[in-house]
């Protein structure tokens, strides 16, 4: 007599090892779960309603999730209900690691594959967000929506109550870079200090720099390359403290120069207007400008030195001053250059310059030195040879020639006018001495 004959197929089965089958009891509705390697032979009242089905089994450095986790005793094995039906965590789950094959219990299920734990590389890090609130391996409470950041390298363990939102990447600064920060909230910055929410700041560092998990990336800044041929024209758009603490005012606009760096990254609260270059004079040359600074001013022209005093680059609105060559120098914000570089007048023998007066202001004339007193809208001449150098209290009407030079007696006439007159003396007198001769 067979084995078949006296169990039939549907009653007895025969477990391999790392299989398992759920038996249910018609009487008292529990379902049991059977391991293998065994034989199994069903009583009357018992009916398989799974199995035999492989074993879960989780290979190194891999996860698999299940829903419905049962409920374990302190000592690891699962629970049971006075019924003898083992006790679920409806509607939870458990993440479960490298292990022993092992069979799932009635309710119990696999929602995903087996997936390979994710490995954080050096430089990034994994943005994480509770969706429920509790208590982490390392006791420290955690709530739900809060974030923080996985630092690699190392090996994410997944946990039911934490979602990965992202992947986050290092940034790498080079040489004269920066990295533009914003917090989301009050937070401490790599340096320690404190930080506001909305607050912006930059990132000096080079290297690899991972921003926090409330620091949001604005953009990336590069250095501007200072020479001593080109400046940087900053404006502030808020009260701050620059990188070299000047105490700037909203609105303040200002000069970046060589003797102050080589390079410089503007800050969170500089605006860059545009580059400025050198304004060169020869001995030969003079310009004017309009609202120079203070500093200028006081000093006579030039380039002026830079120092912590904001108040001395202040533009003196209304006032004008006359630079001569040989100088070079940046001009300041502000300033304006209001005639262009020009040449000195050079007046040859026959040469003059008509001059006319804008301001009353006592004029030294010819070599003895002797003190004029111009009026405003009076008008005379300067006669060459001679190099004339513009004084702001008169303007250049227009440069002559003379239009008659009589040698003998040095005298030289530029004015047309003039020439008309002496020429109408000249016949007068000869119609005189003509009636004086012959009447």
């Amino acid at each position: 007599m067979t084995d078949d004959y006296l169990f039939p197929k549907d009653l007895l089965y025969k477990i391999p090892p790392y299989q398992y089958l759920h038996v249910l009891n018609r009487n008292t509705n529990v379902v049991e779960v059977f391991v293998g390697p065994r034989t199994y032979r069903c009583k009357e009242e018992e009916k398989v309603v799974y199995g035999p089905a492989n074993m879960i089994i989780i290979p190194p450095g891999h996860y698999v999730i299940v829903d419905n986790p049962v409920c374990r005793n302190l000592d690891g094995t699962p629970a049971f209900d006075k019924f003898g039906q083992v006790k679920l965590r409806h509607g939870d789950q458990e993440v479960r690691l490298e292990q022993d094959p092992f069979p799932l219990y009635p309710g119990e299920k696999i929602s995903s594959r087996i997936q390979p734990l994710q490995v954080v590389a050096p430089n990034t890090a994994l943005r994480l967000q509770a969706i429920r609130d509790f208590i982490g391996p390392d006791k420290q409470s955690y709530y739900a929506g809060q974030e923080w950041l996985f630092h690699g390298p190392g090996t994410y363990i997944p946990q039911k109550e934490v979602r990965i939102v992202h992947t986050v990447k290092a940034i790498v600064l080079q040489p004269n870079q920066a990295l533009h920060l914003r917090a989301r909230k009050a937070l401490r910055d790599y340096l320690d200090h404190p930080r506001k929410a909305g607050e912006e700041w930059l990132v000096r560092k080079e290297g690899a720099y991972l921003p926090d998990v409330d620091e949001v990336v604005v953009k990336t800044v590069n250095a501007y390359v200072l020479t001593d041929k080109k400046a940087l024209h900053l404006r502030a758009i808020a009260s701050f403290e620059d990188c070299f603490g000047i105490q700037r005012r909203a609105g303040e606009e200002w000069l970046v120069t060589r003797k102050h760096c080589e390079t410089h990254i503007p800050g969170v609260y500089e605006t860059v207007i545009g580059e400025v270059n050198i304004t060169s004079l020869t001995k030969r040359q003079w310009c004017t400008i309009a609202n120079p600074i203070k500093k200028r001013y006081e000093g006579g022209g030039g380039e002026v030195d830079d120092d912590n005093d904001p108040a001395g680059f202040v533009p003196l609105l209304g006032k004008h001053m006359i630079i001569r060559g040989e100088k070079n120098f940046f001009l300041h914000p502000g300033e304006i250059l209001s005639t262009g570089i020009r040449e000195v007048y050079v007046l040859g023998e026959d040469q003059a310059l008509l001059l006319k007066a804008v301001e009353s202001f006592d004029d030294v004339v010819g070599e003895k030195k002797k003190i004029v007193r111009r009026k405003p809208g009076e008008k005379w001449l300067i006669c060459g040879p001679i190099e004339y150098w513009p004084i702001l209290q008169a303007v250049e009407v227009r440069q002559l020639n003379a239009v008659l030079k009589v040698e003998p007696l040095h005298l030289n006439i530029f004015e047309p006018e003039i020439l008309l007159l002496a020429l109408g003396a000249v016949v007068v007198l000869f119609i005189l001495f003509i009636k004086l001769l012959f009447w």
